[in-house]
């Protein structure tokens, strides 16, 4: 590597900037090439450089300056008077937006900084033509920009129509291994295959969500229970469910943004029915398909309310699910007795403010509501389909003299029940949520 030379104290101050787009250029050193260049291009005209920064995997044409940290601290030395230059390999290195790198370079020119590129030179501000010429710099830049997105979708294209992968994000259920396929560069590149124990994961969310109606929350603390992790190994959340339940792919394809392939069937890990199924049971939990129908969730969970049930207290919604209470006997024995409870997660794991109890007993709640709906709306029997059309069913803790808040158990503890089920009118109480 070029070393600095000894230089007078008063020697012009140089900041250097690196930048490269992508991953792959980070991994083949584009960075260390441009730091040799600058470096030496400074030692040639006598500066001393007392600052360096680098990007690395930044896009040009793609992020603002206004989001690069290297821009806006190089604009903050420069507010500062901590550099009289600022020199990159290519001016290019600042960004390749037309509209607005220009802007930028003209930014710096104006607070005193000269602007050096090691293979452009000096670009100057002090006419129109300076001006003209800053801007159709970068208005080429762009364009080259725009012809490698297209060459890199192009070929994206290509090898995924060909059957190939293209690289990027690998869906869960999914490996990519080196089959010995190369590149043009004669590099080994991977292809995609089934990993076994995640497809059978994966398949089982999208037979639970179709045949069941579970919901995302539910699938995702199924596979955190089971101490499965995402690719970026922290905790399945809703919303990763549901990208997997509406990526495609898992139907036999590779797909990308612009690319789809031929049907692969050594890929597929669901049928096109399943796929469409689960997909359609999503759609109608959605909150906008909400507002129009109401879609039953099926559980073989024993509570009759499981899943639309919540905190009158708080707003969360509670989980059910089996409970043990152990009691010690006069004998010293213990006595255990397991039964079915509604929870309050986020009051137990005291993740937000809530006044109200952690744990319900499922059967008294569930007697409440069926008693309520037998007495006012002549019901001889309410089967789970029809109480899960409700909307929401809230549940509280504190006494009032409401007549719609009904005894649980014993004589000092009380619960409202506010229902909306098929062919019930919302019952209006103070203070409901």
């Amino acid at each position: 590597m070029t070393q600095q030379m000894r230089l007078e104290v008063d020697a012009p101050r140089a900041a250097l900037s690196y930048r490269v787009s992508t991953k792959g250029q980070v991994d083949h050193d584009d960075i260390p090439m441009q730091k040799i260049a600058c470096r030496k291009f400074a030692q040639e005209h006598g500066w001393r450089v007392v600052l360096e920064k680098a990007e690395k995997g930044i896009s040009g044409s793609k992020v603002s300056a206004s989001k690069r940290d290297v821009i806006q601290e190089l604009r903050s030395e420069a507010g500062k008077g901590n550099f009289d230059i600022l020199l990159v390999y290519m001016f290019d290195r600042l960004g390749r937006i037309e509209s607005e790198t220009p802007f930028v370079l003209e930014w710096f020119v104006q607070h005193g900084i000269q602007m050096w590129s090691t293979h452009e030179g000096r670009q100057r501000i002090e006419s129109h033509g300076d001006k003209l010429m800053n801007y159709i710099r970068f208005w080429q830049a762009a364009g080259e920009s725009e012809k490698t997105s297209m060459r890199t979708r192009d070929r994206i294209r290509q090898i995924v129509s060909s059957g190939h992968f293209a690289g990027g994000f690998v869906p869960y259920g999914y490996r990519a291994i080196n089959k010995g396929r190369v590149n043009k560069r004669d590099q080994p590149v991977k292809d995609l295959e089934i990993n076994p124990d995640e497809a059978a994961w994966a398949r089982e969310v999208f037979t639970k969500v179709a045949e069941e109606g579970a919901s995302g929350y539910a699938m995702a603390q199924m596979l955190n229970q089971r101490g499965l992790r995402t690719r970026q190994g922290v905790e399945f959340q809703s919303s990763n469910i549901k990208r997997m339940i509406q990526h495609e792919g898992y139907t036999g394809y590779i797909i990308t943004k612009a690319a789809r392939s031929e049907f692969m069937p050594q890929l597929q890990i669901i049928d096109e029915a399943l796929f469409a199924k689960a997909n359609e049971m999503i759609s109608k939990r959605s909150k906008k398909a909400m507002k129009d129908k109401n879609a039953a969730q099926k559980s073989s969970n024993p509570t009759l309310l499981a899943g639309i049930v919540v905190c009158a207290h708080c707003g969360a919604k509670m989980s059910a699910f089996l409970h043990t209470d152990r009691y010690k006997l006069a004998d010293g024995s213990i006595r255990e007795k397991v039964q079915a409870k509604y929870n309050c997660y986020q009051r137990g794991q005291h993740l937000r403010q809530c006044d109200g109890q952690s744990l319900y007993l499922a059967e008294r709640v569930d007697r409440i509501v069926l008693t309520y709906a037998d007495e006012r709306h002549a019901f001889n029997e309410i089967v789970r389909d029809k109480l899960l059309r409700c909307t929401v069913l809230v549940v509280c803790s504190k006494h009032s003299d409401a007549t719609t808040h009904a005894e649980i158990g014993l004589a000092k503890k009380y619960s409202k029940v506010l229902t909306t089920l098929d062919g019930i009118q919302h019952v209006g109480v103070k203070g409901e949520l």
